[in-house]
């Protein structure tokens, strides 16, 4: 009969009455106890959860805008997304309430603000001069869809046209509708029976602000007068139009049509286009008209003084060039450039020298606007070769499988990196400098090195200077470069158990002041490297096949002991230290039609020499092998540690522990032979099943519905699991996992091996997917040679403790809370010489115990999806517990360092963000801060120190968060400055000839055409006035820091003393101008005076 216990009783009801259980009393959250063992400094007041920066390639982009004299380019997406770009480092993202697509960006250029038009038929003010950009106004349309927005430089009067054909007129500076409306029915022909569609296309001539060009899709253009309120011209088309551009005379235009042509028409002759071209089109030999191809969706014209002009051209190509990439078109005098793009063109830009319209552009770049990449061309060289960008837009080169988060890094580490990740660079850019440049950085103090490593389905893994809220790739890794690639489909290997993506990271360990990384695949592969300077060619890759084998069918026999199973072991080069030992029981493989595969790896390794560059270095490749015709269970779990020279992984049939020095397998031991026989917490054996049914290949432990076949599928196949609605809990939902217990975590300490032991030693804590977490001791040989011959003993000491469901995270604490990092080696050059590695290569000793008064001089802390429990050791007595969450449970959970403290910090499916303070488990910080939607985001979260944490927020963009309260309080001198004061280019000059003769550009005074005492009001049910929050906001940012104080006042400052330059200026030409007239009045006076009047 099992023991009743009072105790666990009360704790049970203080954790259904309080947010808190422990086995000492409870407190208030966030306020430290009388009892607590130790003294704890971190406080509530230390956290608040918050935003910081988004990284990466805008997720769906739909449009794009560029402000010319702020270099500074806007991308909206389909989400309702808006993010900005400056040089590099200068990001910026913000997000429309409504999650409407944004179907059009305007820049007010050089004013610092931007409108934005969405598929909801709403368009937004924002201001871009605070930190982050807010919303000052919004204008919601009932009756009408936008299609086509229009701001004329220097303008406060914004053209949008609408679905049925009208177009109204914006006031931006306040946001409200001009009684001005141009309706459909007054613009085209009287006698046309038809209606011309949406409203495709509109823009001011350059020359002549009063009038306004009008497309609409039916393949009709208007020439409106503003003044007169009606068509000067209208030109007539039998194709429908995609876009307009404009000659900068203002004389002529050209249209993109939606059979490949472009027309050229000259604005007093509508009658027939003055030239029809078809880009792409062959030409017949008769005469008669190309054929038709695709259509251009858009089309740039522009003018340069010292030669031809550019058409820049999307789109199309002819009909028979299917499956042909996207292209953009650069023609240019006589030559024609067809640009091959890797995806599908959103948009595109050219960018001019000037801002004004009426002024020869001399275009000098253009920007491409792909759905997964940006790309920037340069028009000014030979072959228009690309610009290389700044910017970290190839997370998702290859969709990213794995993240891992390292905060205050070894400083030297960045800088390694660096140095071998420069060498891989690609050659051919564009010379010149990149050409979005606006903005300015940062003012922050936060200084210390951030790395963030991503692994991707294609085996590659990236490692990210993370510091400053910065990020750029530093390192490219590709794991596949150890294998054998398959030809072709026919070449395919039999063994493989996953389809598509068989070299995708599953999980990584690395090591950061020795650099060792260990990395796990789906293909049931492991691989250990070292970090060298040096290039070094392997002439054959060390490789270690393991069987495991967790349970047994009728037809199989247990294996004779748990470090007896059988392993090959592949000998490498010479200096290999097993050579001269036999193989330990070599397996047989066998791939037989007749038989069941067994002993085969699910990837083949290459066998010729294999040259390494810098950086990373193969030192070992794991593979698991098939058993008897059933794949090899993927890996759950993975740990390296230097000191020790040890790698272990684990999954669902066990464990195994491998010496990567002496290259051999140590253990490979079934999770239930973990458990010693008289241990209180082994579990029942259970009876074998017929079928097995592995989980999912990135460790979502799917239903047990799963079958073999179902393995093979790409990690990133993950829409069917968009939604995240089952639970992770193995122990309530799973019977499939319920009846194979995985390892899900490990932790290499320095501990007490067993209960009430006097000594420390090396040991390994397993985590079970059911709770468990067992001690595991390591008996090392003395270090050098002795290292290198003697067997390192592995025993395993039974279970430490039960927790509710998977194990997720295991620590240990010294006497006074400090955290007791596991054990390493500084790193060495492993191609270096002797001498120099012997002066590097020591290991680092543990932490000495703290003297205590009790017995217990340390605490283990244990998380799992649904606890969090501290153990005191060597006596293990549980201290604290505290219940994380009933209803949900945690998918990630980190110890980490935070204001010279430790701390627990937790990430729920229930969207949750906890922090439990260390070691008694007060809860400090609860925030509910994003819903769980889809699997990516439990995939890819992780904290780190300081306060710091990250997930992919969509396939192509990393969130970075906060919860630390000092960053938070210091994010608005952080974050960087979209706008800075900047002179508006001087207009371009006029000249003698067309002032006297009136050809230069006509200005327009449009407050008397669409101000209300003109035009009257609009009608009030047509649009909603929705003033932003942008104003308050706008204040609140400014005023936060000495930099906003400095910021407004220099570009207060900067106006002022602009208008004041300007006023002067025009003082001064006014008075030369009276003088010029005194002087020709003076002289016509005297040339007439004494003149009769018939001699004139």
């Amino acid at each position: 009969m099992k023991k009743f216990n009072i105790r666990k009783v009360l704790d049970g009801l203080t954790a259904a009455s309080s947010s808190s259980s422990s086995s000492s009393a409870t407190a208030q959250p966030g306020t430290p106890r009388e009892n607590d063992v130790v003294q704890e400094t971190l406080q509530s007041e230390h956290f608040q959860l918050c935003k910081t920066v988004r990284h990466g390639f805008p997720y769906q982009p739909s449009s794009m805008a560029f402000d010319p004299v702020q270099k500074i380019l806007a991308i909206g997406t389909q989400s309702g997304a808006l993010r900005l770009f400056g040089r590099a480092g200068v990001e910026c993202y913000c997000q429309h309430e409504s999650g409407a697509a944004v179907i059009q960006l305007q820049f007010l250029i050089n004013e610092g603000a931007l409108v934005s038009a969405l598929a909801d038929d709403s368009i937004h003010l924002w201001n871009l001069r605070q930190k982050i950009p807010a919303i000052l106004h919004s204008l919601k349309f009932n009756r009408e869809r936008i299609t086509y927005c229009h701001l004329p430089f220097q303008s406060k009067w914004l053209y949008i046209g609408t679905e049925r054909g009208n177009i109204h007129i914006v006031n931006v500076e306040s946001f409200t509708l001009s009684g001005y409306v141009i309706m459909w029915n007054k613009a085209i022909e009287l006698s046309t029976k038809t209606h011309p569609g949406p409203v495709v296309h509109i823009s001011d001539n350059p020359m002549d602000e009063g009038k306004l060009l009008i497309g609409f899709e039916c393949g009709v253009v208007v020439l409106w007068d503003l003044k007169c309120k009606k068509a000067d011209y209208r030109y007539n088309y039998d194709e429908a139009i995609h876009s307009v551009d404009w000659h900068h005379e203002g004389k002529q235009f050209v249209c993109s049509h939606s059979d490949g042509t472009l027309t050229t028409w000259n604005v007093r002759a509508p009658a027939k286009p003055a030239q029809i071209i078809t880009p792409h089109g062959k030409q017949p030999k008769d005469g008669k008209k190309p054929e038709p191809c695709k259509p251009i969706l858009k089309v740039e014209y522009k003018t340069t003084r010292a030669g031809d002009p550019f058409h820049v051209l999307s789109g199309g190509l002819s009909y028979d060039t299917v499956g042909r990439r996207a292209c953009l078109t650069v023609m240019h005098g006589k030559s024609t450039a067809v640009l091959e793009m890797d995806y599908p063109i959103v948009d595109f830009l050219t960018l001019c020298e000037t801002p004004y319209p009426n002024d020869f552009q001399e275009p000098y770049a253009v920007v491409v606007l792909l759905e997964k990449d940006l790309v920037v061309i340069d028009l000014g060289q030979i072959g228009y070769p690309i610009f290389e960008n700044p910017y970290p837009l190839t997370i998702h080169e290859s969709p990213v499988t794995c993240c891992e988060y390292f905060a205050d890094c070894p400083a030297e580490l960045i800088p390694a990196l660096y140095s071998v990740g420069s060498r891989q660079k690609r050659q051919g850019y564009s010379k010149k400098e990149w050409p979005i440049s606006g903005g300015n950085w940062g003012q922050g103090t936060q200084s210390y090195p951030e790395i963030i490593i991503t692994g991707h389905a294609d085996g590659s893994i990236k490692f990210w200077d993370a510091s400053a809220f910065m990020l750029q790739v530093l390192y490219k890794l590709k794991t596949a470069k150890v294998f054998e690639r398959a030809r072709g489909k026919e070449e395919k290997p039999s063994a493989d158990i996953v389809e598509e993506d068989p070299f995708a990271i599953q999980t990584l360990s690395w090591c950061p002041e020795s650099r060792m990384l260990c990395v796990a695949g789906v293909s049931a592969h492991v691989i250990a490297y070292r970090f060298s300077k040096q290039e070094v060619t392997t002439e054959e890759v060390q490789l270690l096949e393991v069987r495991m084998q967790g349970e047994f069918t009728d037809g199989d026999s247990p294996d004779p002991g748990g470090d007896q199973t059988p392993t090959q072991l592949t000998p490498g080069a010479s200096s290999s230290p097993q050579e001269s030992e036999p193989l330990a029981q070599p397996s047989t493989g066998s791939n037989s039609s007749d038989g069941p595969r067994d002993n085969i790896p699910c990837l083949q390794v290459r066998s010729s020499p294999l040259k390494q560059s810098p950086g990373y270095q193969v030192e070992l490749v794991i593979q698991l092998v098939w058993v008897s015709g059933e794949p090899p269970q993927p890996i759950t779990s993975l740990a390296i540690n230097s000191s020790y020279g040890l790698v272990v992984f684990g999954n669902s049939s066990g464990l195994a522990v491998v010496d990567y020095l002496q290259k051999t397998l140590l253990l490979n031991m079934g999770t239930t032979e973990l458990y010693s026989p008289s241990d209180p917490y082994q579990r029942q054996p259970r009876s074998p099943r017929k079928q097995r049914q592995p989980s999912g290949a990135l460790g979502d432990s799917n239903d047990g519905s799963n079958t073999s076949e179902d393995r093979c599928k790409s990690p990133t196949s993950d829409a069917k699991d968009n939604s995240f609605t089952r639970s992770r809990s193995s122990s309530v939902t799973s019977i499939d996992r319920e009846s194979r217990e995985a390892i899900s975590a490990f932790h290499f300490c320095e501990s007490y091996p067993r209960k009430n032991d006097s000594l420390i030693s090396p040991c390994l804590l397993v985590g079970t997917t059911q709770g468990s977490v067992m001690m595991v001791a390591l008996s090392l040989p003395p270090g050098g040679d002795q290292r290198l011959q003697q067997p390192v003993g592995i025993s395993s000491c039974g279970t430490l403790v039960s927790l509710k469901g998977d194990i997720l995270t295991m620590a240990l604490l010294d006497s006074t809370g400090a955290l007791l990092p596991p054990s390493y080696e500084p790193w060495y050059d492993p191609n270096a010489s002797d001498e120099e590695k012997e002066k590097t290569r020591r290991r680092r000793p543990a932490s000495p115990p703290s003297s205590q008064e009790g017995p217990d001089s340390q605490f283990a802390v244990l998380c799992s999806e649904k606890q969090a429990k501290v153990v005191a050791m060597p006596s293990h007595t549980r201290i604290y517990k505290h219940n994380i969450t009933e209803s949900s449970f945690v998918l990630r959970a980190d110890v980490v360092q935070m204001a010279g403290a430790n701390c627990i910090a937790c990430f729920c499916a229930n969207g949750h963000i906890m922090t439990l303070s260390l070691p008694s488990l007060r809860p400090l910080l609860d925030v509910n801060y994003l819903p769980l939607t889809d699997m990516r985001i439990a995939r890819t979260f992780s904290f780190s120190n300081l306060g710091q944490a990250l997930y992919l927020t969509s396939a192509t963009e990393i969130q970075r968060i906060t919860y630390s309260q000092e960053t938070c309080d210091n994010l608005q001198e952080m974050l960087s400055e979209l706008f800075t004061p900047v002179e508006t280019p001087e207009a371009p000059n006029r000249g003698f000839f067309k002032g006297l003769f009136g050809g230069g550009a006509q200005s327009l005074d449009r407050e008397d055409l669409f101000g209300e005492t003109a035009a009257g009001k609009a009608s009030r049910s047509l649009a909603q006035h929705i003033p932003g929050p942008g104003g308050m906001e706008g204040m609140k940012g400014a005023a936060s820091g000495v930099v906003g104080d400095l910021a407004r006042a220099r570009i207060a400052l900067d106006e002022r003393g602009q208008k004041l330059g300007e006023l002067e200026e025009r003082t001064a030409a006014m008075m030369a101008s009276a003088d010029s007239f005194s002087k020709h009045a003076h002289d016509m006076m005297l040339k007439y005076k004494d003149k009769k009047w018939y001699q004139l």
